[in-house]
């Protein structure tokens, strides 16, 4: 008998459902429910934030708690609360977790005039629905990953030649 084959394309990436008759493929599609999504999504989540941690290696570790900057080469302000932003759940924190992470990680940083600087070049915002929150705009995100990171990483290897 022909195989049947049906190809999705979903949030989290192209699904393929086989089968020898019309029946085993609704029944195979009627099996994916919200849990089976919710499932994989949290397996990818995990890969991109085991890849992530690898890329900060030297730069940033996570704890339990949080992150703490571990980076030895002097970074701005702005450069230090960006990236305990970028590596916070959401890319969101309430200014009392940044300040507590950033003292954690050895900096003095004035939390509450940067945050309003930052929110003035478009690097954060503070989402309607929580009020206390500070998050990284996709501009922000952005700025981390082609500026902060990659002059960080380049700042480390000219440190360990």
């Amino acid at each position: 008998m022909k195989e049947l084959r049906v190809h999705l394309k979903l949030p989290f990436g192209d699904l393929t459902v086989c089968g020898t008759s019309k029946q085993e493929i609704l029944e195979a599609l009627n099996s994916i429910d919200q849990e089976f999504v919710s499932e994989v999504n949290e397996c990818l989540a995990n890969l991109l934030r085991k890849e992530e941690n690898d890329n900060l290696k030297g730069i940033v570790e996570i704890d339990r708690d949080g992150p703490i900057i571990v980076a030895k080469k002097n970074m701005s302000h702005y450069e230090a609360i960006g990236l305990i932003l970028y590596c916070s759940k959401d890319y969101q924190a309430t200014s009392r977790e940044i300040k507590k992470r950033l003292t954690i990680s050895g900096k003095e940083v004035t939390v509450p005039a940067r945050l309003h600087e930052m929110r003035k070049r478009g690097y954060i915002f503070k989402p309607l629905e929580k009020g206390f929150f500070y998050r990284l705009s996709s501009r922000g995100i952005k700025w981390i990953e082609e500026e902060v990171i990659p002059q960080l990483k380049k700042k480390q290897s000219s440190l360990n030649s």
